[in-house]
């Protein structure tokens, strides 16, 4: 069989069975998460476990490094898992493949406002003011419960909305 048929034929394959598989994978998303093969769920939300952390365009070192980052700590959602490889989402929904190695899953949130942050003693609006996180800022996230998180960063441990985060999800509670 000449190599151009055969490639179609591949192909045609690889469409079949993504137009047959595709509705089982949209059903699973909107269920709460999927868990992958290591137990893990995917979706979900770890860190950068390193100060230099590269992202590839697939799962392995001989694809290209779309991006270098080099903040350790900062938070990223696994979205799918190839082997030892990690595909990520950051905070600018810019996706590509980290080693497994290179993340942590020690909790972290970025201040997703467009204005500062009010960190407060208690979760609750009227709670006295702790300090305030600026736009762009990573805090550690210990907990979460209802519509607040209790996040700590450069020294202060405080309440505030979860709203106010990227790193966690809407309905997600942990402690």
């Amino acid at each position: 069989m000449p190599f151009k048929s055969y490639k179609i034929q591949c192909f045609s394959l690889f469409l079949a069975a993504f137009l047959v598989f595709a509705p089982v994978s949209v059903l699973a998303q909107d269920a709460k998460s999927v868990f992958s093969a290591t137990g893990f769920p995917i979706p979900r939300f770890v860190s950068l476990s390193s100060d230099k952390v590269y992202m590839r365009s697939g799962p392995g070192t001989k694809y290209p490094v779309l991006w270098e980052y080099k903040k350790k700590g900062l938070p990223v959602e696994v979205i799918m898992e190839f082997d030892i490889w990690r595909k990520i989402r950051d905070v600018d929904g810019t996706e590509g493949w980290v080693h497994k190695s290179l993340l942590s899953g020690r909790r972290y949130v970025i201040v997703n406002a467009d204005d500062l942050v009010s960190l407060k003693r208690k979760p609750q609006d009227d709670a006295r003011l702790m300090a305030y996180l600026e736009p762009g800022a990573i805090a550690t996230v210990d907990e979460c419960a209802g519509a607040w998180c209790k996040v700590s960063a450069e020294g202060y441990v405080g309440w505030s909305e979860r709203k106010n985060f990227w790193g966690v999800y809407p309905n997600e509670e942990f402690d």
